[in-house]
């Protein structure tokens, strides 16, 4: 037989789990990672606003700056003879008619006729074939000046692309040595042959060059474009993350501040600076751009979800950040006040209060029945000698 006291703690046991049922959505949310200022400045995070927008389809090829041909031009002279004035050096910019060198001739006289070399066309002088004093002859030119006011882009195409462009296809190039500029070309012609190694072919690309901070053989990228489509929702390539099968995003929480949740989204198409988002966002989202691989190790946080949106909201969340009911909210209430020792409101009117009074109340009988036994035990004797007497 147990003792009152093995009895009573079961029952008190039996109380507090009655008493305490876990809320309904009481679960961690490991989606949502809540900073403070300094986190947000630590982790440098930035984000943009997701919105619709003209978007192109594209792949991305590698390849090079190439002068184009028929702007290319030689100074050479008519007579042999000796080069006496040399005015122009190579990455000088000249003018058409400018004159650029004298040609002593060898024909007799005092002083030998001289003659003026002229430029053909102006451009930039690209090379120099003689130095002040050489010989020069008629079968050999001066100087080679090159106008770059327009250039070829010559891109390494897969051919598997090939059969999806033809002239006409325009393409946006980044030069590595100019970052800050883009331009943009337009299909004219593909190469003569393949490059049976690479599996690729030339696609040649008339590009402006209005700067003309353009030169021969600066490497280049293409992103070269497929199809275009209008009012397209997409984000930067930058904000997505994951593997293919389980791509997403972290936007800005729309109500909290320093708050961002993980979001997965749906991509379809992707060019080299966006991809299209076919589900998961809605234009204003705020997605973040920068600092959003870091939020993936930013989940232990000093403030907790709950506690992030209780403070902004003036009153009490679910662990996992979600609205409490009525019932709940008064539940916790009561939980609260209990712990400080104060007197629960509307308790009297409560099942549970009216279970909880009535199995105490039992408890108190057995306590006192017990105790009574004890303090009388020669009565307990009596009754076992003579039960008539008992």
């Amino acid at each position: 037989m147990k003792s009152i006291n093995q009895i009573g703690g079961m029952m008190a046991s039996a109380l507090v789990l009655f008493a305490a049922p876990k809320l309904v959505g009481e679960e961690d949310n490991s989606n949502t990672v809540v900073l403070d200022e300094t986190g947000v400045k630590n982790l440098r995070i930035e984000t943009v606003a997701v919105e619709e927008q003209d978007f192109e389809e594209s792949f991305f090829a590698l390849g090079h700056i190439e002068a184009v041909p028929e702007r290319m031009a030689g100074v050479s002279s008519r007579i042999a003879g000796r080069i006496v004035e040399l005015s122009a050096h190579p990455g000088d910019r000249v003018e058409a008619g400018e004159v650029v060198a004298k040609v002593e001739s060898r024909m007799p006289g005092d002083p030998p006729p001289v003659i003026p070399l002229k430029a053909p066309i102006g451009g930039l002088v690209t090379h120099a074939n003689a130095r002040l004093g050489d010989p020069l002859n008629p079968d050999v030119a001066l100087l080679e000046i090159t106008d770059l006011s327009e250039v070829y882009a010559v891109a390494k195409v897969p051919e598997h692309f090939a059969a999806r462009i033809q002239p006409g296809t325009e393409a946006h190039i980044k030069v590595v040595a100019l970052p800050d500029e883009k331009f943009d070309g337009r299909l004219i012609r593909f190469g003569t042959t393949a490059d049976e190694e690479s599996g690729t072919i030339d696609a040649i690309f008339i590009l402006p060059n209005k700067s003309g901070r353009l030169r021969e053989e600066m490497r280049a990228e293409f992103s070269v474009v497929l199809d275009s489509r209008a009012n397209v929702l997409s984000v930067p390539r930058a904000a997505l993350q994951g593997e293919a099968s389980n791509r997403f995003v972290y936007v800005k929480h729309f109500d909290l501040p320093n708050a961002f949740v993980k979001v997965p989204v749906q991509t379809g198409k992707s060019n080299d600076s966006f991809v299209e988002i076919e589900g998961g966002l809605f234009p204003g989202d705020e997605v973040v751009t920068k600092g959003g691989y870091s939020l993936s190790f930013a989940g232990a946080s000093s403030i907790s979800l709950k506690e992030a949106l209780d403070a902004a909201h003036g009153h009490e969340h679910a662990e996992d950040g979600s609205e409490l009911s009525p019932e709940a909210l008064a539940e916790e209430e009561a939980k609260k006040r209990m712990a400080a020792g104060l007197p629960v409101e509307g308790t009297a009117e409560s099942p549970m209060w009216k279970i909880t009074s009535g199995v105490l109340f039992v408890l108190l009988l057995l306590s006192l029945l017990l105790r009574k036994g004890s303090d009388h035990p020669e009565e307990v004797e009596v009754s076992e000698s003579n039960p008539k007497a008992s």
